[in-house]
């Protein structure tokens, strides 16, 4: 009897520590076709292009259908979003999507990476750089349910390398790696946020509270072995107001260099923070803006992270 138990709990020791952000080949193959839209209707995988929008406005590639998978494509250029999701049942994985720039960096205007509905998407494996709006929002509409799951993924942004689209070199597009908007009535959304790298939303920008994750609203979020670098606010998670307030939990992440690590806004009602670790310049921790959480907050394993090239390469260690 004791060895069938030793049996059964043995996987629980052997669980694979999973590396944090992109892993292998992101992009698109050498000598893909060149396209300056895409436009699904259909069911299916569309796969191995290069979407270049040349700055042009709306969606680089627009999906209305369900079940559509788009993989390994590199989506770039526009002043509008790189990827528009109107349907459901949507996968979005080993992507490149960079320079969704609109406006100037003195007068930014919204492009994303990746926006549309709530519905039933993941994003997976992606790397996403460089909006004037943020790497990943739903809903802009508010009109949508659902949930959105991104694993994987590394989403940043930094100073351009040089002139492009209104935005001159060492100028820092974006405002946000995650952004919720959610529909006020009807079931949270829910959001799940794991083994992702999100670097570089820092000042200088044109926003007030740079934050690699923006959560508010009608949305349950969920974020675990997840690596934050300098960045203003690592998370920002915002109480009750008009459309409701996130509920925010967050388990076994890091967070290094950034003025604010967990940046609480409004009586949050829903705050549980486990085994986050620390290290480098970090002005404050966590921080209540507007009075504290109410008896939904707790923070429980708060410690020294180890370095952030580890975490990145090795992943966190199973618990």
């Amino acid at each position: 009897m004791k060895l069938c138990c030793a049996i059964l709990s043995l996987p629980l020791f052997l669980h694979a520590q999973t590396p944090v952000g992109t892993q292998g080949t992101i992009g698109a193959p050498e000598g893909t076709k060149v396209v300056n839209r895409l436009e699904i209707t259909k069911s299916g995988v569309y796969e191995n292009l290069i979407i270049d929008g040349n700055f042009a406005s709306g969606n680089l590639v627009k999906i209305t259908a369900d079940n559509v998978t788009v993989r390994n494509c590199e989506i770039r250029h526009s002043s509008g979003n790189g990827i528009g999701i109107f349907g459901t049942k949507v996968v979005i994985e080993n992507c490149r999507i960079h320079h969704l720039l609109n406006g100037t960096f003195e007068d930014q205007q919204d492009a994303h990476g990746i926006s549309g509905r709530w519905g039933d998407v993941v994003i997976r494996n992606c790397d996403i750089s460089y909006p004037s709006g943020d790497c990943i929002q739903f809903d802009p509409d508010r009109k949508s349910n659902g949930k959105v799951v991104i694993e994987n993924c590394t989403l940043w942004t930094g100073p351009l390398t040089a002139d492009l689209a209104g935005f001159k070199a060492g100028q820092r597009p974006g405002e946000n790696a995650m952004d919720t908007k959610v529909k006020s009535d009807g079931p949270r959304c829910e959001l799940i946020i794991r083994n992702c790298h999100l670097h570089g939303w820092n000042q200088p920008a044109q926003i007030d509270n740079v934050a690699a994750l923006n959560l508010k609203e009608n949305v349950n979020a969920e974020v675990t072995h997840c690596v934050f670098q300098n960045n203003e606010i690592a998370i920002r998670a915002r109480g009750p107001g008009g459309r409701g307030g996130a509920h925010v939990v967050v388990s076994d992440c890091a967070i290094y260099d950034s003025q604010t690590g967990v940046r609480a806004e409004d009586k949050l009602e829903v705050l549980k923070l486990t085994s986050l670790g620390f290290s480098g310049d970090i002005a404050r921790r966590v921080y209540f803006v507007n009075g504290k959480a109410t008896s939904g907050f707790e923070n429980t394993g708060e410690h020294d992270a180890p370095s952030a090239d580890e975490l990145l390469k090795k992943g966190f260690p199973a618990r």
